[in-house]
């Protein structure tokens, strides 16, 4: 299945994604390639319950800063809200887009898919 979006940027990120020998980036990569109104969104409240400490949590689509994150989690995703990425990091965590996490992490250890 090919993307039909005109985000340049997007299609190259499913490209890669796609060339990954992981089958959680194949996974991400089709999830990607949905409409956006049908992609995932996510709570930092949501994040904070299904993680723990130390965790990477991936979300193909966009998280918002609805809730609290009380925990140090380092968190990957295609979009952020403002205010999601200011409570990240006020936890001590990192915000990351997908294609960091690929480069840093190839073969997925200790990511947790959430959405």
């Amino acid at each position: 299945m090919t993307s039909d979006t005109s985000d340049i940027n997007l299609r190259k990120l499913i490209s890669s994604l796609r060339k990954m020998k992981k089958g959680v980036w194949k996974r991400v990569a089709s999830d990607l390639e949905r409409p956006r109104r049908i992609r995932r969104l996510v709570n930092l409240s949501r994040i904070n319950r299904y993680t723990q400490e130390g965790e990477t949590a991936l979300v193909p689509g966009k998280v918002l800063g609805d809730g609290a994150l009380e925990k140090k989690v380092n968190v990957a995703a295609f979009h952020f809200s403002n205010s999601a990425k200011e409570k990240i990091k006020a936890a001590g965590g990192s915000a990351w887009s997908i294609q960091e996490l690929a480069e840093k992490n190839p073969e997925a250890k200790g990511v947790r898919l959430i959405g």
